[in-house]
Parts: structure tokens; C-alpha cells; sequence
């Protein structure tokens, strides 16, 4: 509308396009053309907010944005650093076949007389395995009872980790003591000690080494994070696993599975089955608790919650799994029996150390151990301990078994067999040998001409020991049987007639006798060298008696036979027998042999006597019973028997003719088993006339006036016979 006053009117928008309406001027509005104002809508009010939740509200606000302003950055930082070390650790890293043998010693392997394995010492590597070799059966049980999520992770297991720290507080442990939430990975790095080499200027011994290599905690477990993520990604999953099966420790000095399967199984670990597997994997927990060698009960119930672990993870069905848990794993015959501990002990020492027990080689040692015969010695030890002696005795025994050149078949050091470096009764323990000695007083009589039927007079002595003063020696049973043949004096072990034998003979001669038959130690001075107050080894009587046997020559006690390094042919030391130099003469020592059958025939030894088999041997006790000696031999084999208590305690009724005899009894009968009997190389002595003995008062040793026989005799056997104190 145009106006006519002096105002103008409203600006109003042109419309360019609008809208047909009905009816109207065709303006789309109202009559005279204005349109229809718009309203605008009604503004709801703000709600009013509580001041305190604003306030906590702009704090939480705040924070936040300092945490993440911080926290970004220090996370940016650690990834940098933890960046910084994987990459340095994956550098550092050597190749796969260099991390498989980690030991800083050897080890040795010793084979019996047939070349088969006995025993080991050090630590045994038994060649490197890989983790596709391996028998899957072995793969899967340790996958599945120490990381079931190795081929999803990058090392480490957040998951892992969470749940071994809540079941530690549960248990009321620290966070990190006890189960540590490690991977494989993380295993591994510990087991080469995340690169730190073993260095023996800075390390009291290996061991120390490896027990801080294993320490737990926080810090320790901070620095196997980089390292385990360096070995992923150095290495392939297979890689890792290899240098896991090759490095482990398995309990019994085994480094590696193939070493533990070798040991415990007698077989390779690319073949076992899945009860072996288990078992197997079973020692990673705890090698020596779980050590089917220490106690196979409690190996094959850990081995049989692996298996259901393997079930539950799929990787057994439920028929493999029951024949798994129906048929467990057995012990190798070497594991089982654990024959010849003390003997390989034993052995070592016959070696240089720094081939033995120094040895950074891995050695192979051939000896002399009869499997068999070790076994039966110690059956037989054991069972009379069992059957005729009083339960919970604290006495011990020992048991050698020799050829008659000296080489040892078996050795039992101790009624229990004990860990390697035990003491050793058959070899370390030096006793006093009462009666067992007699033999070489007679022996030295044998060899300068007398006879086991001449004669000797016992009845009592009294002997001037210069600084000592008179010294009365008696019989064990305080009894004196007159005129006695030399046979019957040592068949019964009479005292008199052996102090008088060795004073004829001299006693510095029958020190050099018992001395060139292998009795090391320090002999007694005087007349008492003949009543075994001298100290030796079981080993060293044995040995001393086996020159008896094989015709009157030295023996050297001896076990190792062949020393090799693995994988060469050329021994580095080698022994095929210990006889030695010539002692007595031949017919000297078959007729001592004749002498020692009558022990056993009739004599003190009674309780020896092999059904069907000719033996020879003598007894020993000495002084209060603190030790009771049986040693003798058949044509086959010789075996000494000693018992007593490792602090002196005297034994309570026991005698050499006693449980000793008994003892290398059934040693023997067992020894023998199939063995056809042979007889025992002898001279049997012309008989003697016994002398007519005059009646006289009681001489001293230092007066030596005999009575006389009429008849004539030879000069040199009257001048003996004055020394015995007989008549002619």
C-alpha cells in the first residue's frame, strides 16, 4: 500500500515466488495483501544444576585432562624405551642353534661291562632336538600345561599375568610370588638369563648363577618384557619352542628333553607317547620334586593332570586320554634299577678331574659293572637287613664284587642308596680288620716253607713290648687247645697261634706281605699287626684277597676301563686288568687257598657255605664288635662283606662268622645264578705227626728254651719251631 502521510511505511521482502491462494487478491494473505506474522516457539528454561556436582563435575573434568596430558606422554616415552630395548635385545640376539646347548660343565656317561648306560654325572646334553622333531604327543602336554595361549601372544599374557596375581592373593602370597603368569617366551628368556652370559669371575658357581637368572618379582618381570618381545620377533614360535625343549632343566642332571627322555625312558623324546610326554612336561613345574627317579607315584598323578589338561584342550580325545592315564610311564630298566651309584662314584675318581667332575667336555666312560651282579648284591643286603636284623637298626654294610684281577662287577656303599657324593663305606670308610687280616700271616709262613699241617702251640703268651711293657694276648673265647695245626689255628681263628706264626716269621715281612697285596694304610707296629689292629678299606681287603685267588700276584682295584670323548673313537685312556707283581709264590697261595675252604668247611665261616660250590674265606671282628668282616671267593669271583655303625658304636651280638657271613652268602648264591660250579685252585697238604711235647714251665717269648722231639729234624725248621714255641 502506498501512503500518503509524511512516514514511510514497513520494508517488507519481495516475494518472488508465491504460493497460489484461494480466494483474496491472489497475494496468498489476508485481504489488502499483508501476510500473517510468524511466532516464534516458546524457549523451555535451562535447568538449574546443583553447584556441588558442577564443581565435582569440573574437577573430574580437570583431571582427567592433566591424566591423559600426562599419561599419553609417558606412555609414548615407555613405548619408545621398551621399543628402544626390544630392538636392542633383537640385535643382541644370536642364532637359534648357538642358544641350544647353554651348559658351562659336561657331563659324563658311564656304560657298564656290555657298553650299557648305568649312571651319568654332570649335566648330560642329549643333542640338540627341534620343536617339529619332537614328538607332538611332547609338544602338546607342554604347551598345554605351561602356556596355552603361546601361538596367540606376542610373549607376554596380560591374561596370564591378571590371573596368576589374583590366585597369589587368594593364596595369601604376594602379587608375583609363586605362579608368575610366564609364558614360553618368557621361560625362555629366563633360561638365558636375558642375555647375561655365565662368567666364573663374577659368579660364586653355576648354580648361583642360575638361581638369580630364575629370581621372581616385579623388576625381574619389567625387564622380560622387552627381551621376550625381542625373541618374538627374532625368532619363529618353532624357534622358541626348540630352544625351550633343548635348554629346560629336567631333574637328575638332564639339560634338555632329549637328556630327560634318555634318562628316565631310554629313549629319544621325537618318539614318546602321550603318558611319557606328560610325564615329561611334568618335571618343568619342579624337576627334583617331580623326578620319576625320586618317586614315580607322585610323578605319574602329575603326569595324569597334564594328560586331562590335554584332553580339555583338545588335544587327546577321551579314549587317548584313559589309555594314557591306564598305561602310565615306565621307568627304563638303568632308571629303575639305579644300579651302581657308589660304583659310579667310584669310577669318577679313578679319572682326572678335569675329564670327571671338571669336565666342560661330555666324556663316555666304559667300565667294569656287572649290572647283575650289582643288582644282586644290593637284593641280597637288602634282604637280610629285612629278615634278621631288628627293625630300625642304624647299622650300615657294604658290599664289594670283584674278578680276580681286581675289576669291580659291583659295590654297594650303604644300605640305602643315597645321592651321588655320598659317603662311601666300600671305599672311603677305613676300619680295623681283626681276624680278617690272618690270611697274610699265613701267607708269609706259606711262602718261606711252612706247611698248613705243621704245628703250632696255643696256650698262653706273654709278650715284653719294649716302651710298652708285657702284653698277654688271648683268644676270642678265652680258651687255649694245646698242639693245633696251622689249618685249625686259622679255621677257628685262634689269636695265640697267629701272633706266634708272625713273630717266627717276622713281622716286618708279613707287613711287606700284606702291603704288596694292595693293603695301603698304615700297619701296626709290634705284635699286634697280627690280631687286625691295622686299618684298611673294604676295597682294599677285597682286592688284597683277590690276589689269593688269582695265584699270589698284586691286584689294583680297578673300575674304568675306557675313556673317550663323545664322538671319538680314540680313548684317551684305557686299562684291561689290574693284576700286578708276583707276591707269593703259587703253591703258597693254593695251599692258603686249601687253608681258607676249612673256615668255611668247619671252621668260623660256617654260615658262608654255598650249596653245591667251593668257597674259601675268612671272618673278622674286632675289638668290642665295632666291625665284623666276612672276605672270600669261589673260583669265580671274590666279595667282601663289611659291617658296622658309621660312629664306632659296638654291634650287639654280631661276629663275622655272623650277619657278614650271612651276607656274602646270599651275595654269592645270587652272583652265581647260572654260573656252573668250579673247584677252587688247592694244594691239600701232606699230614704231619704231631710233636711230643715234654712237659716245662711257661716260657717268655724273650727265652725262647723249647722242649725238644727225639728224633732229628732240619736246622731251619728246628730254629722255626723254636720261635712257634714247639717241640720238635
Amino acid at each position: 500500500m502506498n501512503g500518503t502521510g509524511k512516514g514511510r511505511g514497513p520494508l517488507v521482502a519481495d516475494r518472488r515466488h508465491r504460493a497460489p491462494q484461494k480466494g483474496g487478491n491472489g497475494t496468498g494473505g489476508p485481504k489488502g495483501g499483508k501476510p500473517a506474522p510468524r511466532r516464534a516457539a516458546p524457549r523451555k528454561p535451562a535447568p538449574r544444576r546443583n553447584p556441588v556436582a558442577a564443581l565435582f563435575i569440573g574437577l573430574f573434568r580437570l583431571i582427567w585432562r592433566i591424566i591423559w596430558g600426562v599419561g599419553w606422554r609417558i606412555a609414548f616415552v615407555l613405548a619408545l624405551v621398551v621399543g628402544a630395548s626390544t630392538l636392542y635385545f633383537a640385535m643382541q640376539l644370536p642364532a637359534v642353534t648357538d642358544l641350544l646347548d647353554g651348559r658351562a660343565r659336561g657331563s659324563v656317561t658311564l656304560l657298564d661291562r656290555d657298553g650299557k648306560v648305568f649312571a651319568w654325572r654332570g649335566e648330560t646334553f642329549g643333542g640338540q632336538i627341534t620343536s617339529d622333531s619332537v614328538s607332538e604327543h611332547l609338544r602338546n602336554a607342554v604347551i598345554a600345561t605351561e602356556d596355552k595361549r603361546f601361538y596367540r601372544h606376542l610373549g607376554i599374557s596380560p591374561r596370564g599375568i591378571a590371573s596368576a596375581v589374583r590366585i597369589n592373593l587368594s593364596e595369601g602370597r604376594g602379587p608375583l610370588e609363586g605362579n608368575g603368569g610366564s609364558t614360553i617366551t618368557q621361560q625362555v628368556a629366563k633360561l638365558l638369563c636375558l642375555g647375561v652370559a655365565y662368567d666364573v669371575t663374577q659368579w660364586e658357581s653355576e648354580a648361583a648363577y642360575e638361581a638369580d637368572c630364575r629370581q621372581g618379582g616385579i623388576w625381574r618381570k619389567v625387564k622380560e618384557v622387552p627381551f621376550a618381545l625381542a625373541m618374538e620377533f627374532k625368532y619363529s614360535k618353532a624357534d622358541i619352542l626348540t630352544i625351550y625343549f633343548n635348554r629346560a632343566y629336567l631333574g637328575a642332571g638332564a639339560r634338555g628333553f632329549e637328556a630327560a627322555s634318555q634318562r628316565y625312558f631310554g629313549k629319544s623324546a621325537n618318539v614318546v607317547g602321550p603318558a611319557e610326554g606328560a610325564m615329561l612336561a611334568g618335571l618343568l613345574k619342579a624337576p627334583s620334586y617331580y623326578a620319576p627317579t625320586g618317586n614315580l607315584q607322585r610323578a605319574t598323578d602329575r603326569a595324569n593332570v597334564i594328560v586331562g589338561l590335554m584332553e580339555d584342550q583338545g588335544y587327546l580325545t577321551m579314549a587317548e586320554a584313559e589309555q594314557a592315564r591306564r598305561n602310565p610311564a615306565q621307568l627304563s630298566e638303568a632308571a629303575q634299577s639305579r644300579s651302581g651309584g657308589f660304583f659310579a662314584d667310584w669310577v669318577m675318581e679313578q679319572g682326572p678331574a678335569f675329564l670327571t667332575k671338571e669336565t666342560t667336555e661330555d666324556v663316555i666312560i666304559r667300565s667294569t659293572l656287572d649290572q647283575r651282579l650289582q643288582r644282586a648284591a644290593e637284593s641280597a643286603l637288602a634282604d637280610v637287613f629285612a629278615t634278621k636284623v631288628k627293625e630300625g637298626s642304624k647299622a650300615q654294610a657294604a658290599v664289594v664284587v670283584m674278578s680276580a684281577d681286581g675289576a669291580v662287577r659291583a659295590m654297594v656303599g650303604g644300605r640305602n642308596i643315597e645321592a651321588a657324593g655320598s659317603f662311601n663305606r666300600a671305599t672311603q670308610a677305613l676300619r680295623q680288620t681283626g681276624s680278617a687280616f690272618k690270611p697274610f700271616i699265613y701267607a708269609a709262613a706259606l711262602d718261606v716253607g711252612y706247611s698248613p699241617a705243621d704245628f703250632v702251640d696255643d696256650s698262653p703268651l706273654t709278650l715284653n713290648i719294649p716302651g710298652s711293657g708285657p702284653w698277654t694276648p688271648s683268644n676270642y673265647d678265652k680258651k687255649f687247645r694245646g698242639i693245633v695245626t696251622l689249618t685249625d689255628a686259622l679255621k677257628q681263628s685262634l689269636n695265640i697261634p697267629a701272633v706266634k706264626v708272625s713273630e717266627g716269621v717276622g713281622s716286618e715281612l708279613v707287613r711287606k706281605v700284606a702291603t704288596d697285596f694292595g693293603i695301603a694304610n698304615d700297619l701296626a707296629a709290634g705284635p699286634a699287626l697280627a690280631l687286625g689292629a691295622s686299618e684298611s678299606t673294604l676295597i682294599e681287603m677285597t682286592g688284597a684277597y683277590a690276589g689269593i685267588l688269582n695265584g699270589g700276584s698284586s691286584v689294583k682295584p680297578y673300575g674304568l676301563v675306557e675313556l673317550k670323548l663323545q664322538g671319538d673313537d680314540t680313548p684317551l685312556i684305557g686299562q684291561e686288568g689290574g693284576i700286578g707283581e708276583r707276591v707269593i709264590s703259587e703253591e703258597a697261595a693254593q695251599l692258603l687257598t686249601y687253608m681258607m675252604i676249612q673256615v668255611i668247611d668247619s671252621g668260623t665261616g660256617t654260615r658262608a657255605q654255598l650249596p653245591g660250590r667251593e668257597a674259601a674265606g675268612k671272618t673278622g671282628t674286632t675289638q668290642a664288635a665295632r666291625d665284623a668282616w666276612f672276605v672270600g671267593f669261589t673260583a669265580d669271583y671274590v666279595a667282601g662283606v663289611w659291617m658296622g655303625y658309621d660312629d664306632n658304636t659296638p654291634l650287639t651280638g654280631v661276629t663275622g662268622g655272623g650277619l657278614p657271613a650271612q651276607i656274602w652268602q646270599e651275595v654269592m648264591i645270587r652272583v652265581h645264578e647260572g654260573l656252573p660250579a668250579r673247584p677252587l685252585p688247592k694244594i691239600v697238604p701232606e699230614p704231619r705227626r704231631p710233636p711230643v711235647v715234654e712237659s716245662a714251665p711257661q716260657q717268655d717269648s724273650q727265652d725262647p728254651q723249647l722242649t725238644r722231639q727225639r728224633e732229628r729234624v732240619d736246622p731251619v725248621e728246628q730254629i722255626l719251631r723254636d720261635v712257634l714255641g714247639l717241640g720238635n
